[in-house]
C-alpha cells in the first residue's frame, strides 16, 4: 500500500514535473545539435537571452530571497529546463481564478468579521505591542481579535477524538468539517456514525478534505457515498493526472464548527494515527483545541470562504453568525487566523517572528518540520542569542526521512547559536505549537516549514493572556521530559553520507 501511495505521488505530483522537463530539457538539447548545426552558437545565444531575462524576473519578484535563489540556480545551470519550469510554474489560469475567487468569498465575509473597537481599547491599555500585532492581523489578514472565549487544550489526537465526538452529538443546527487528511478506520467511521445520525435529526452537516486524499486514501467519487447520506461533501482541488500547480497550494487546515458555538483546530487529521489507533511512526504526539465563544465566528468565515470558492451561489454568510454568550474562563484574548499562499502575505510566519522578537523570557516550539528561511532561522538564534530560553522539539522517528535529513542541518547552526533542540523518543511529533512567557501561546496547522507558511492554507488560534496558555505550557514541559537533547557532537557524529544528502536537499528546500 505504502509503495502504491508513492507511486501515486510520483506520477501526480511535483517529481513527474521534474521528469517531464527533464526529458523536454534533453530532447531539445538533441534535437538542437542534429538539425542546428552551425547554428549552434545562435541557438546557445538565445538561450542566455531568455535565461538573463528570466533571471532579472526573478530577482525583482515580490517573493522570498530563498525561493529566488531556488529558482535561479536551475534557470542558470539548466537554461531550457529551468526557464520551462519557472514558466510552467508561474503561469497558470486556474491558479489565477482561485485567486480570484478566494479574494471575492474573503471580500463576502468582511462584514463578519468587523472588529470590536472596546477589545481593542482593553487591550491597547493591556500591552500596546499585542494591540499593534492585532491592527496587522485584522488589516493583513482579514481576522479580528475577541474575548469572551474559553479555550480547552487536549495533548493528544485522542483527548480531542473523544472531546469532539461529545460536541458533535450535542449539535443542534450545522456542523462543519475541513480537513488535510480523512481516512476511513476506527476514528473516521464512529465521526461517520455520528454524522449521519445528525443528519437524520435536521443538522446540516457539511464535509470538506484536501484533494490529496484521493490519492490512495479515499475513493475518489467518495463525496458522492456521502451525499447520498444527507451529507454535503466535496473535495479541494482534486487531484487529476494533469500536469498543474493549481494542486500544489494544498488545503492544510483542520477545523471544526458546530452551531457557530464551538470550534476546533490543531494539528489532529480524521485518521486513526492520529489517536495511536494504528501505529505507524511509534508514538504520535499531537495537539488542537477546543474554542468556545466569540473567537468561533474566525472559524466559521474560515470555513465558508474555503467552501464557497467552488460555489456558483454564495452562501448567507450573516445566516451563520450567533448572538454571543458569557462563556467561564473566558479571560484574555483569543485570535483565530486563516493563512493564505494567494495573497503575498506569509501572516503565519509574521506572527512567529513577532513571537520571537518580543519575547522576554522563552518561547518553546513543537513541530514536525524544520525547513528554516534566513529570517525565521535568524530569529530564532537571535532570540537565543539575547537570552530568550529557545527550545525546539523535533520527532526522532520522522515520517519524511528527506524532511528529517534537512531538519538535521539546521541543527548545528541553531545549537550553535543557543538554541536547545530536543527529539521526543517515543516517536513522531507532529503538533504545531508556540508558546511564549506564561501569556502567550499559538495552536494551528502551520509547520516551520516553506511549504506551510508559503504554500499551503493554513489555520491556528493565537491566544494571550488566557488561562489554557499555561496548560499549553505544562504540556510542553512533560514532554521533553520523554525527549532526548541533541548535542553538537552528536551532530558531528551524524553519518557523513546522511549530513552531505540534507546539505544538498537545502539547495530545493524551498520548492518542497
Amino acid at each position: 500500500m505504502k509503495k502504491l501511495r508513492g507511486l501515486f505521488r510520483v506520477v501526480f505530483g511535483r517529481t513527474a514535473f521534474v521528469i517531464l522537463f527533464l526529458l523536454i530539457q534533453v530532447g531539445i538539447l538533441f534535437g538542437v545539435i542534429r538539425w542546428l548545426g552551425d547554428y549552434l552558437i545562435y541557438a546557445y545565444g538565445l538561450a542566455l537571452i531568455i535565461t538573463s531575462f528570466a533571471v532579472i524576473y526573478i530577482l525583482n519578484a515580490r517573493e522570498n530571497a530563498s525561493f529566488k535563489m531556488a529558482w535561479i540556480i536551475p534557470v542558470l545551470v539548466f537554461p531550457v529546463f529551468g526557464v520551462l519550469f519557472f514558466l510552467f510554474m508561474h503561469v497558470q489560469l486556474r491558479t489565477r481564478i482561485l485567486k480570484l475567487r478566494l479574494k471575492m468569498t474573503r471580500k463576502m465575509a468582511a462584514p463578519c468579521l468587523t472588529q470590536n473597537a472596546a477589545v481593542t481599547d482593553r487591550l491597547a491599555k493591556d500591552d500596546p505591542s499585542q494591540f499593534r500585532l492585532a491592527g496587522y492581523m485584522n488589516r493583513w489578514a482579514g481576522f479580528p481579535v475577541y474575548e469572551n472565549t474559553s479555550v480547552c487544550h487536549f495533548p493528544l489526537g485522542e483527548d480531542k477524538f473523544e472531546a469532539l465526538k461529545r460536541e458533535l452529538r450535542a449539535a443542534k443546527e450545522f456542523i462543519f468539517m475541513e480537513y488535510f487528511i480523512i481516512e476511513r478506520g476506527t476514528m473516521w467511521n464512529q465521526i461517520l456514525g455520528i454524522l449521519e445520525q445528525k443528519v437524520k435529526e435536521g443538522v446540516e452537516v457539511r464535509v470538506m478534505y484536501d484533494g490529496m486524499c484521493s490519492l490512495i486514501l479515499l475513493p475518489y467519487g467518495y463525496p458522492k457515498e456521502l451525499e447520498k447520506m444527507g451529507i454535503r461533501c466535496k473535495m479541494f482541488s482534486p487531484i487529476k493526472p494533469t500536469l498543474s500547480t493549481y494542486q500544489n497550494n494544498r488545503d492544510h487546515r483542520k477545523i471544526v464548527v458546530i452551531d457557530g458555538r464551538t470550534a476546533f483546530t490543531g494539528g489532529v487529521n480524521l485518521a486513526d494515527e492520529y489517536i495511536n489507533a494504528k501505529v505507524r511512526f511509534g508514538h504520535w504526539k499531537d495537539t488542537a483545541v477546543m474554542i468556545k465563544g466569540d473567537a468561533v465566528t474566525s472559524f466559521t468565515m474560515m470555513f465558508l470562504q474555503m467552501w464557497n470558492v467552488t460555489e456558483k451561489e454564495q452562501d448567507d454568510y450573516r445566516a451563520f453568525l450567533r448572538e454571543p454568550l458569557p462563556v467561564e474562563g473566558g479571560e484574555g484574548y483569543v485570535l483565530p487566523f486563516g493563512d493564505s499562499p494567494m495573497d503575498n502575505e506569509q501572516v503565519g510566519e509574521q506572527l512567529y517572528l513577532d513571537i520571537l522578537n518580543q519575547a522576554e523570557d522563552y518561547v518553546h516550539i513543537m513541530t514536525p518540520y524544520l525547513i528554516l528561511d534566513d529570517e525565521m532561522e535568524n530569529a530564532l538564534c537571535f532570540a537565543a542569542k539575547r537570552g530568550v530560553d529557545v527550545t525546539l522539539i523535533m520527532p526522532h522517528i520522522p515520517d519524511k526521512l528527506y524532511a528529517y535529513l534537512l531538519a538535521r542541518t539546521y541543527y548545528p547552526e541553531l545549537i550553535e547559536a543557543g538554541v536547545k533542540v530536543y527529539e521526543y523518543t517515543p516517536g513522531f511529533v507532529h503538533a504545531k505549537e508556540f508558546i511564549s512567557d506564561d501569556s502567550k501561546a499559538v495552536v494551528g496547522t502551520i509547520n516551520l516549514d516553506f511549504r506551510s507558511l508559503y504554500l499551503h492554507f493554513e489555520c491556528a488560534a493565537y491566544i494571550y493572556k488566557n488561562p489554557v496558555v499555561l496548560e499549553i505550557e505544562r504540556d510542553f514541559q512533560a514532554t521533553i521530559t520523554k525527549c532526548k537533547p541533541v548535542t553538537l557532537e552528536e551532530c558531528r557524529r551524524y553519518p557523513f553520507f546522511k549530513r552531505a544528502a540534507g546539505r544538498a536537499l537545502r539547495l530545493f528546500a524551498p520548492l518542497m
